[in-house]
Protein backbone atom coordinates (compact mmCIF):
# COMPACT_ATOMS: atom_id res chain seq x y z
CA UNK A 1 0.00 0.00 0.00
CA UNK A 2 1.41 3.42 -0.98
CA UNK A 3 0.89 6.38 1.93
CA UNK A 4 0.08 9.52 -0.74
CA UNK A 5 0.54 11.88 2.49
CA UNK A 6 0.33 14.95 1.17
CA UNK A 7 -3.14 14.58 0.38
CA UNK A 8 -3.78 12.42 3.41
CA UNK A 9 -5.14 9.14 1.67
CA UNK A 10 -3.74 5.49 1.50
CA UNK A 11 -4.09 4.05 -1.81
CA UNK A 12 -3.53 0.61 -2.99
CA UNK A 13 -2.09 0.05 -5.97
CA UNK A 14 -2.03 -3.49 -7.65
CA UNK A 15 0.20 -4.68 -10.32
CA UNK A 16 -1.07 -7.71 -12.99
CA UNK A 17 1.11 -9.98 -14.59
CA UNK A 18 -0.06 -11.33 -18.12
CA UNK A 19 -1.86 -14.21 -17.47
CA UNK A 20 -4.50 -11.99 -15.62
CA UNK A 21 -4.11 -9.42 -18.08
CA UNK A 22 -4.80 -11.37 -20.81
CA UNK A 23 -7.86 -12.96 -18.55
CA UNK A 24 -9.25 -9.50 -17.57
CA UNK A 25 -8.95 -8.48 -21.03
CA UNK A 26 -9.80 -11.26 -23.63
CA UNK A 27 -6.98 -10.39 -25.10
CA UNK A 28 -4.14 -12.57 -26.59
CA UNK A 29 -0.01 -12.10 -25.70
CA UNK A 30 0.52 -11.13 -29.14
CA UNK A 31 -2.08 -8.63 -29.08
CA UNK A 32 -2.03 -7.03 -26.02
CA UNK A 33 2.16 -6.40 -27.26
CA UNK A 34 0.71 -4.91 -30.69
CA UNK A 35 -1.86 -2.65 -28.87
CA UNK A 36 1.01 -1.32 -26.85
CA UNK A 37 3.14 -0.94 -29.56
CA UNK A 38 0.91 1.44 -31.04
CA UNK A 39 -0.06 3.40 -27.99
CA UNK A 40 -3.92 1.75 -27.70
CA UNK A 41 -3.17 -0.47 -24.56
CA UNK A 42 -1.36 1.00 -21.60
CA UNK A 43 2.36 0.24 -21.01
CA UNK A 44 3.40 -2.40 -18.69
CA UNK A 45 5.83 -1.43 -16.13
CA UNK A 46 9.46 -3.26 -15.67
CA UNK A 47 9.32 -5.53 -12.46
CA UNK A 48 12.79 -6.56 -13.01
CA UNK A 49 14.76 -8.98 -15.09
CA UNK A 50 12.26 -10.57 -17.69
CA UNK A 51 9.31 -9.72 -15.87
CA UNK A 52 6.98 -6.76 -16.68
CA UNK A 53 3.11 -6.37 -15.00
CA UNK A 54 0.32 -3.69 -15.55
CA UNK A 55 -0.81 -1.18 -12.84
CA UNK A 56 -4.72 -2.78 -12.21
CA UNK A 57 -5.96 0.87 -12.41
CA UNK A 58 -4.92 1.33 -15.73
CA UNK A 59 -5.83 -2.13 -17.02
CA UNK A 60 -9.65 -1.35 -15.61
CA UNK A 61 -9.68 2.26 -17.25
CA UNK A 62 -9.00 0.99 -20.72
CA UNK A 63 -11.33 -1.73 -20.60
CA UNK A 64 -14.18 0.84 -19.20
CA UNK A 65 -12.74 3.05 -22.39
CA UNK A 66 -13.47 0.08 -24.69
CA UNK A 67 -17.17 -0.49 -23.18
CA UNK A 68 -17.88 3.20 -23.58
CA UNK A 69 -16.62 3.25 -27.20
CA UNK A 70 -18.39 0.36 -27.81
CA UNK A 71 -21.55 1.50 -27.04
CA UNK A 72 -21.59 4.96 -28.62
CA UNK A 73 -21.18 3.80 -32.02
CA UNK A 74 -24.24 4.16 -33.52
CA UNK A 75 -25.68 1.33 -35.75
CA UNK A 76 -25.56 1.24 -39.65
CA UNK A 77 -28.61 2.10 -41.80
CA UNK A 78 -29.31 -0.27 -44.16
Amino acid sequence: MFNNALRGVNVAQSILRLPAVKARTGLSRSTIYLRMSAGDFPRAINLGFRAVGWIEADIESWIARQIERSRSVQPVAR
